[in-house]
């Protein structure tokens, strides 16, 4: 898989395109069915108009004198057609009929139907009522009104006036052109609209497809669950916009934790320094890495990763341990190498007695030394773990000596937990005291399955009060260093006395030097 692109088995077409493609046929629809209704709507309108026309227009005829008089004369036609006409052209109707109250026509743009019987409803005009209708007649469909004549209260002949429904469609098409501007209007803005949404949508979704996105998200989120490392991805401002599981878990993060800055974690991360850091968080020990984000060729926001060494980094004391009592045993065995070859030059030079005496007092120290641990330590670790340490400080010009009141008949902690607490301690003992005039570190120890007490006290030069708290903080240490991981021995120990519920002190021994005590007991809450 590339760096720049994902690739999957089927490319589908990409969420902004498919959006695209559905707005416009969105935009279509709604302007297609918006001219629809305006065109109905016209229509509507027109024949309104239309209708309300005739019957102003029938009325207004209808209450003409000139109308009353004619119709008492032999033939009214001879009065009424000229009017009717010049009426019908004056107001641009298509028929302006005045007829008996039979339905006789008296009036008709085509003379020739004059006489003949009206096309239409006339029975709610004869009881003299007004009445408009949609009717096809002789001059085909139209929409007209019909009213009463009165003559001294009675229905004396009627009216109606007409507008041919090809006279109203005329009028809708006449419209047309306005509300397929109007139309092309709107959906000339939809689709603008709907191209510059995309073009957005497609930087934002890098051009992938639902199908795409959704195989992402399932991924993605499958694997940040499963990884075990922690991981928090900051963006630009260095806030927090996922944290998966393992990070939760290593930081005691919750969902609040997503969009706080990385800042108020507490973490002593230059985020401006890809290096490899040590963190303490707690009760962990963490291996911290940063690197930046980078999508085409821009920065994005960045990563950062957890991985847990709490566990590494006891069994690793351990072996420092171990390590530090083979290099011993190999000291040792150098040295009596080269008692050895004493003792053999005395004998060749005739002095045995010297031989035997010079033998015994190495044997008699060496094994007192042993049989003190023997006796007071039944625990082969702890045992182990002082033996060589005594040798690494003999060599180191510094005796390590374990008080009278010692016992260890059980441990509380776990072997590599025991290793970590008096390890660390032991070696920073024997290095503050190899500089001292006393060069001398004092172990007392009571160790049994339900307490621990442990007091180690060097000759050092001891820790100034400005430093009693610092000590215990990762990173702290009087040596020269360069980031290689020292000063991290007090902080793992405070971790492991943290983790039991028990207590950790530091005081200033009448030495001179520093006192470091250890409480643990089962009792205590962990």
């Amino acid at each position: 898989m590339g760096e720049d692109a994902i690739v999957f088995a089927r490319r589908d077409a990409s969420v902004a395109r498919q959006l695209l493609v559905w707005q416009i046929l969105v935009v279509t629809v709604l302007v297609v069915g918006g001219i629809v209704l305006a065109v109905t709507d016209a229509r509507s309108d027109a024949t309104a108009i239309a209708r309300q026309r005739s019957l102003d227009l029938a009325v207004s005829v209808a209450d003409s004198p000139t109308v009353r008089s004619a119709l008492r004369l032999p033939k009214p036609s001879e009065e009424l057609q000229p009017f009717a006409e010049a009426v019908r052209r004056d107001t641009g109707t298509d028929f302006v009929v005045v007829m008996s109250r039979q339905g006789r026509r008296y009036t008709h743009p085509n003379p020739e139907n004059i006489g003949k019987q009206f096309l239409g409803t006339i029975t709610a005009a004869q009881a003299g009522h007004r009445l408009t209708e949609t009717y096809t007649g002789t001059l085909g469909p139209s929409v007209r009104a019909v009213v009463p004549v009165f003559d001294d209260g009675r229905v004396v002949a009627l009216v109606s006036v007409g507008i041919t429904t090809e006279k109203v469609d005329r009028e809708v098409r006449r419209a047309v052109p306005r509300i397929g501007g109007a139309a092309a209007a709107v959906g000339a803005i939809g689709i603008v609209g709907a191209w510059l949404i995309h073009r957005r949508l497609r930087r934002q979704t890098h051009g992938l497809g639902e199908r795409e996105i959704t195989r992402m998200f399932e991924y993605y989120d499958a694997v940040l669950r499963a990884v075990r490392e922690g991981l928090l991805l900051l963006d630009d401002d260095d806030r927090i916009v996922l944290a998966n599981d393992e990070a939760g878990r290593l930081l005691g993060l919750d969902e609040r934790a997503v969009g706080s800055a990385f800042a108020d974690l507490g973490l002593e991360v230059d985020l401006d320094d890809a290096a490899e850091s040590v963190q303490v968080v707690g009760d962990r020990t963490l291996i911290v890495n940063h690197a930046p984000a980078r999508w085409e060729g821009r920065t994005v926001g960045s990563v950062v990763t957890f991985r847990d060494r709490t566990e590494l980094q006891a069994v690793t004391a351990e072996l420092d341990t171990v390590r530090g009592l083979a290099d011993a045993l190999r000291a040792q065995s150098h040295e009596t190498s080269n008692r050895l070859h004493t003792m053999v030059s005395l004998i060749e030079i005739g002095r045995p007695a010297d031989a035997v005496a010079f033998a015994t007092s190495e044997l008699d120290l060496a094994q007192a030394l042993t049989d003190r641990m023997v006796e007071s330590i039944e625990e082969p670790v702890v045992a182990a773990l002082l033996l060589g340490k005594s040798a690494q400080a003999a060599e180191r010009g510094v005796q390590l000596s374990l008080s009278d009141t010692s016992s260890v008949t059980g441990m509380l902690l776990a072997p590599h937990e025991t290793v970590t607490v008096l390890g660390n301690l032991l070696d920073n003992a024997i290095d503050a005291a190899q500089g001292s005039e006393r060069h001398s570190v004092t172990v007392d120890l009571l160790s049994t399955d339900e307490r621990l007490d442990a007091r180690i006290e060097d000759s050092g030069p001891g820790v100034a009060d400005g430093d009693a708290e610092a000590v215990f903080e990762r990173g702290w240490t009087t040596k020269e260093h360069d980031g290689d991981g020292r000063g991290l021995g007090l902080a793992l120990v405070q971790q492991v006395v943290r983790r039991h519920g028990g207590s950790l002190q530091l005081d200033q021994s009448e030495l001179g030097g520093a006192v470091f005590t250890v409480s643990l007991s089962r009792q205590d809450p962990s």
